[in-house]
């Protein structure tokens, strides 16, 4: 149970109703609204559609934790169109060491198609589906020069990961996957270094604010 996936991490409440269901202080919570403002963008940016969402939460030792999630769908147009979805989980911890903080974060990338033949109808068994689960871990050091520097620092690092995750699973199914991988994550290497820039300004502007 938590707090609700529909007007959440925006309302902050539980779904169903939870009295008392832990929720972040008001410090985390302020954080956790603007995570969720800069990885919209970085979900737009790099997925085109889709959906994301943001919760952190307290931890005893006085730093905090929280869990990115992305998903995108692709549906099928017609019979022959193969169909697809691709989830990211995001799983880190924080911790602050004076000018620094200290990130842990463990990723999950689950990617699932369906490939259909010409002649095969849509409520008979699909011709061919492919699952693909990739995990990833890494711990990293990164500066703090304010609060919201997590959101930057966390960012920069999910997105080297879902880079790295993303070329791993295009080598191992580089034939049959290539193209309902780019259409559900798109990565050109000409427009990569746009979006990179675009999303640095949008972050940093959320900073700003």
């Amino acid at each position: 149970m938590g707090r609700a996936t529909g007007d959440s991490p925006w309302s902050n409440e539980y779904d169903p109703p939870l009295e008392d269901g832990t929720v972040p202080t008001p410090k985390l919570r302020k954080l956790e609204i603007t995570a969720n403002e800069a990885f919209d963008t970085y979900r737009e940016m790099y997925y085109e559609g889709g959906v994301s969402s943001v919760f952190l939460w307290d931890l005893e030792d006085g730093g905090f934790a929280g869990v990115v999630l992305l998903k995108k769908s692709l549906n099928a147009g017609s019979l022959t169109e193969p169909s697809g979805s691709w989830d990211s989980i995001h799983v880190f911890e924080a911790a602050e060491r004076g000018r620094q903080a200290h990130y842990k974060l463990t990723s999950t990338i689950m990617l699932s198609m369906v490939h259909r033949g010409a002649k095969v109808p849509k409520d008979e068994k699909e011709k061919e589906k492919i699952e693909a689960t990739r995990d990833g871990d890494t711990e990293q050091d990164h500066p703090l020069q304010e609060q919201t520097s997590h959101i930057t620092n966390i960012g920069r690092m999910i997105e080297d990961m879902e880079i790295k995750m993303r070329n791993l699973l295009q080598e191992v199914y580089f034939g049959k996957t290539r193209d309902v991988v780019f259409d559900l994550r798109s990565l050109d290497d000409l427009e990569k270094a746009r979006r990179q820039r675009e999303l640095q300004r949008e972050l940093v502007g959320f900073m700003k604010r």
